[in-house]
């Protein structure tokens, strides 16, 4: 299941960050979160009833609840036109508990310590964005979720699903080497006028300038 579910997260990554860009309309957006978050609810669930005495099983899926609520929240956020401050806690709650896998899963298996990572630094810049207000994070958050968001996810999921996977320390520095490289290209488009004509301009209404998200 969890393979499944990050199948699909890549492209809500990616819908995301072309949302705070302006070029994907929110409402669209929204649909596409409810849709991805309420597989990342029902299906663990489904098989939490079902393995609800293994230990190994509960463990390895709840954490899919943190970001099947993540997408939830987020749509409900666009239709309700909700005060985006409450999701930008949550996220620094997802933010700690993504770290605190990336540091645990560095010497069983470096390269999903990297995507841990990623995630725990996109959920960061939402709680930045949300919480604490501070907008001059929107483009580079944006670019980030486009340039990681497939990869991370989408293409982590086709890996596994094929049983393609290294566990090996130079495996885990070159995912590093390439969250970094991402990293730097995210913010060097953020500072370029690259898709900034499309975005939310002032005289819009508040409610068509929806926060970036995950």
């Amino acid at each position: 299941m969890g393979n499944i579910g990050l199948l699909f997260v890549g492209i809500v990554l990616l819908v995301n960050g072309l949302n705070s860009l302006g070029i994907v309309p929110a409402r669209s957006a929204a649909i596409l979160n409810l849709f991805v978050g309420t597989m990342q609810v029902v299906l663990p669930t489904i098989i939490l009833i079902q393995n609800s005495t293994d230990a190994a099983v509960i463990n390895s899926t709840w954490p899919t609840y943190l970001f099947g609520i993540t997408y939830l929240y987020f749509g409900l956020n666009i239709l309700l036109k909700l005060e985006p401050e409450g999701f930008g806690w949550f996220s620094a709650f997802v933010a700690a508990i993504a770290f605190y896998h990336s540091i645990i899963s560095i010497g069983p298996d470096p390269i999903f310590a990297v995507v841990w990572l990623t995630w725990a630094i996109m959920w960061s810049l939402f709680f930045l964005l949300l919480a604490l207000g501070l907008s001059g994070l929107t483009r580079f958050t944006a670019w980030f979720l486009i340039i990681l968001g497939i990869p991370s996810c989408t293409v982590t999921a086709l890996f596994l699903f094929k049983g393609v996977w290294s566990t090996s320390p130079a495996a885990g520095l070159l995912a590093l080497t390439a969250l970094a490289g991402a990293s730097v290209l995210a913010w060097l488009l953020a500072r370029s006028n690259l898709a900034r004509t499309l975005e939310p301009q002032p005289h819009q209404p508040a409610s068509a300038q929806q926060p970036v998200t995950a």
